[in-house]
């Protein structure tokens, strides 16, 4: 009884350690009672949740997706459908006709989140009947033609989107505490799928599709509900950022942000839940450093300083480079990212289960 339940509690150590570093960060975020660093750590823990989400698809399919903030950028936008009243409508969307019916839906913030995430599970479930039929780099460049549609189209449907304009008049509703609930969430929902029959089955169809399609295994459809998920998921993280960064374009949801979340996955290690998290977390506690660091040297640059004698030009996208300069490192030395596609788990170093364990986990 003994030797079948230490590995069993070693497993489920995991979401328990990712949940308690979360935790502990917004505690520490509280106890700093910084304002800027609040709302650092805040946007953080949705970057933790799409971390997750996209790594819930990539990390078990083996397929790269830059698509990602196409159901971000939906998600945000239904989440104002659903949760703004009609009045605040006629403010924040007021090309949007009031004979639609969805001018006069007005849900709890919560049931706001719940509906854009059914929407967006839809768009994205449709969209991957035909997405998970492509294979390597020809579902990658499928998913940022959609990235790039969306966006498109956000920008000139004015009625839903309000196009190019700036939204105005969201009510800040997302807390720190809320948004570390939904990213603990995430991590649950992430670690269960991975562990699960559809999880192990999608792992083996990452290794060697054609072998894994020759035992039984219907790749498209885990493909397909895994792709969905991650969808879903992603418009919790959409509409989370819309009722708490409040005015915002569909610009806000594409190439940087998109870029951002790829080099999270990338640095922390796609193959793993943990290895998002942490990704998530130092990439973007980093880039508000190297944000600090930009403007620092900028400011030394103008006031003439000794130090910003040494510095020949403005420095513009000096974040994006260095964490650009990172992520090319770690691929060449540490392909797997920085936990190697393992698990953070407690007794450290426990068996954990290689590519060659996952026939037999899915016969079990």
């Amino acid at each position: 009884m003994g030797n079948i339940s230490r590995p069993l509690v070693s497993k489920w150590s995991t979401p328990v350690i990712l949940i308690g570093l979360c935790v502990l960060v917004a505690l520490i975020a509280i106890v700093r009672d910084d304002a800027v660093f609040l709302r650092v750590v805040t946007v953080m823990f949705i970057s933790v949740l799409l971390a997750v989400a996209l790594q819930m698809f990539m990390g078990n399919s083996g397929l790269g997706s830059f698509g990602q903030y196409a159901f971000v950028a939906i998600g945000a936008y239904a989440s104002l459908w659903f949760g703004l009243s009609e009045q605040q409508k006629r403010v924040t969307l007021p090309d949007m006709p009031e004979s639609w019916w969805i001018h006069s839906q007005h849900y709890p913030f919560e049931l706001a989140i719940v509906a854009a995430m059914i929407v967006t599970g839809i768009v994205g479930g449709l969209i991957g009947i035909a997405f998970v039929r492509l294979r390597g780099a020809s579902f990658t460049i499928a998913t940022f033609a959609f990235l790039i549609v969306i966006n498109r189209v956000a920008l000139q449907w004015e009625e839903v989107t309000r196009g190019s304009r700036v939204v105005i008049g969201v009510p800040k509703q997302t807390t720190l505490w809320i948004a570390v609930a939904w990213a603990c969430l995430a991590i649950l929902v992430a670690f269960v799928f991975k562990e699960s029959p559809w999880g192990l089955k999608l792992r083996a169809s990452r290794e060697d599709e054609d072998a894994a399609a020759s035992i039984g295994i219907n790749v498209k459809l885990m493909r397909w509900i895994a792709w969905t998920i991650s969808c879903a998921m992603s418009a919790i993280g959409g509409a989370l950022w819309a009722y708490f960064i409040v005015q915002f374009t569909p610009n806000n949801f594409y190439l940087h942000e998109t870029f951002l979340i790829v080099a999270m996955l990338v640095i922390g290690g796609a193959a793993s839940v943990s290895g998002a998290v942490v990704g998530a977390i130092s990439v973007a506690l980093s880039s508000e450093f190297l944000r600090q660091t930009e403007n620092w040297l900028n400011t030394q640059r103008n006031d003439g300083t000794t130090i910003g004698n040494l510095i020949p030009f403005q420095l513009i996208g000096f974040t994006e480079i260095v964490l650009a300069v990172v992520m090319i490192s770690v691929l060449i030395l540490r392909p797997s990212g920085l936990l190697g596609g393992r698990e953070l788990r407690f007794p450290r170093g426990t068996p954990q289960p290689g590519v060659t364990d996952l026939a037999e986990n899915i016969d079990e």
